[in-house]
């Protein structure tokens, strides 16, 4: 009989995230990809010292990789250095390389929230009454602050500084591969986590492919999250390509099912 594929899925499945518990989603996802392939579960922590022993490395729920910088650093140094597969792919250019890609995006004309990573450049930033200052290297809201225009000149040292957007609701497109799955919105601004199903109209779904095309990842997961503008226009918050949280229980039985599925195929395809 032959081997089945083997699978290092990387979870922190005791991280406290606030709405969130991560240990259920990857409970069930484990579940499935097990009838297909041979599946262990590990700390990030612990990713590099055993990833040899599988055919691939799968990271998941993993948290912010602030908490466990040196750690993860040395995970990418040594998949890269023996060819070890990695779902997503190492070669994400969003959030996986930091929060950079903002201020390039916003240079390039995309429509992301405005932001610049230096006080010199706060003219090309809308005027506004707050600003939000958080360091690119941050996840979770960890270390995000609001000032006024005259704190803005003092703030400098690996930053973002955007204006603080007015929004009706922020909403998010999960994707397979190049292939939107599901979406969910938070209707009140002030209940990030608290999610319901969300039908994008089409103009919402050319605006999510855009920047699943921008990134241009071979295979993987990817989560776009955009807020809607009091003038009805998406702004891009952040794209999601290390470890998005996927929501799973707050979408239907039938959606789940499907996009556990394109998970598992897209996980094989990238093992060929």
């Amino acid at each position: 009989m032959p081997t089945r594929p083997s699978i290092l899925y990387v979870s922190n499945l005791a991280y406290p995230a606030r709405g969130r518990r991560y240990c259920d989603e990857d409970i069930y996802l484990t579940s499935h990809l097990r009838q297909h392939f041979d599946v262990a579960v590990c700390h990030p922590e612990d990713a590099a010292a055993v990833m040899a022993n599988f055919d691939a490395v799968v990271v998941r729920n993993s948290g912010p990789v602030i908490d466990y910088l040196t750690a993860y650093e040395h995970f990418r140094e040594q998949a890269q250095a023996t060819g070890k597969r990695v779902y997503n792919p190492l070669t994400g250019k969003a959030d996986m390389a930091g929060k950079q890609y903002l201020v390039d995006l916003t240079e390039q004309g995309y429509p992301v929230i405005p932001t610049i990573d230096h006080p010199d450049a706060l003219d090309r930033l809308p005027e506004a009454a707050t600003y939000v200052v958080k360091p690119k290297a941050g996840a979770d809201s960890h270390g995000l602050e609001f000032v006024g225009r005259d704190e803005v000149p003092g703030k400098t040292g690996g930053l973002l500084i955007q204006p603080k957007i007015d929004f009706r609701y922020e909403v998010s497109f999960y994707f397979v591969d190049h292939d939107f799955q599901y979406a969910l919105h938070a209707p009140d601004p002030a209940q990030r986590w608290e999610l319901t199903r969300y039908a994008p109209a089409p103009e919402d779904l050319e605006f999510a492919q855009r920047f699943i095309d921008w990134n241009d990842l071979g295979h993987g997961v990817q989560r776009v999250d955009a807020c809607r503008t009091q003038d009805g226009d998406l702004l891009l918050v952040e794209l999601e390509d290390l470890n998005p949280y996927l929501s799973l229980d707050r979408t239907s039985d039938e959606t789940r099912a499907a996009f556990t599925a394109a998970f598992t195929a897209s996980i094989r395809r990238s093992l060929t």
